[in-house]
């Protein structure tokens, strides 16, 4: 394959999947900046390998490498630390049409769920992102995370038992 047709392909097949790819390693870094970097780095390995991409999903393909990478700088940089904060600013919710009141009740219910993201260990957060966020099946992600088709199940169902928990404490919390 020539050098531009390669690019062309990368570019068509690769790039489309930005987002997802910005997302997942925002989820699991915990911070915008080392979330670019982590892209960055991902999409660099992309490029480098892509001749060995035989066809098949590439946003599976892809999310396996953003995975890898944002692994290998977390055992680099944090060690043994898995559970990452995630202090992100809430986005606009776009809701002009709901009171001000509905509003603020609406961004404290965004941030508990991202509160309770943020308390799972990373590989129960990623499989949540993953499955949830992404929209990604259970065999595909069972492909980027590297686990058996019955340990996603496993994480996914440990996850949602953990969120419910952590939700249903902190709501009673404030009563």
């Amino acid at each position: 394959m020539q050098e531009h047709d390669k690019l062309l392909r990368f570019e068509q097949l690769i790039l489309p999947h930005l987002g997802a790819a910005y997302n997942l390693a925002r989820w699991l870094t915990g911070n915008d900046q080392d979330a670019q970097d982590m892209v960055q780095e991902a999409y660099l390995r992309a490029f480098q390998f892509f001749k060995g991409f035989r066809g098949g999903d590439s946003r599976v393909w892809l999310l396996t490498i953003v995975r890898n990478t944002c692994y290998t700088w977390l055992q680099q940089q944090r060690g043994d630390e898995l559970t990452i904060p995630f202090q992100e600013e809430l986005h606009d919710v776009g809701g002009e049409d709901l009171n001000p009141e509905a509003l603020h009740l609406r961004r404290i219910n965004q941030q508990k769920i991202r509160d309770a993201l943020e308390a799972l260990p990373v590989e129960f957060r990623e499989v949540m992102i993953l499955r949830e966020l992404e929209e990604l099946s259970y065999r595909e992600i069972s492909t980027i995370a590297q686990v058996p088709l019955g340990t996603v199940m496993s994480r996914l169902a440990r996850a949602r038992k953990r969120l419910q928990r952590y939700l249903a404490d902190h709501m009673n919390e404030e009563e």
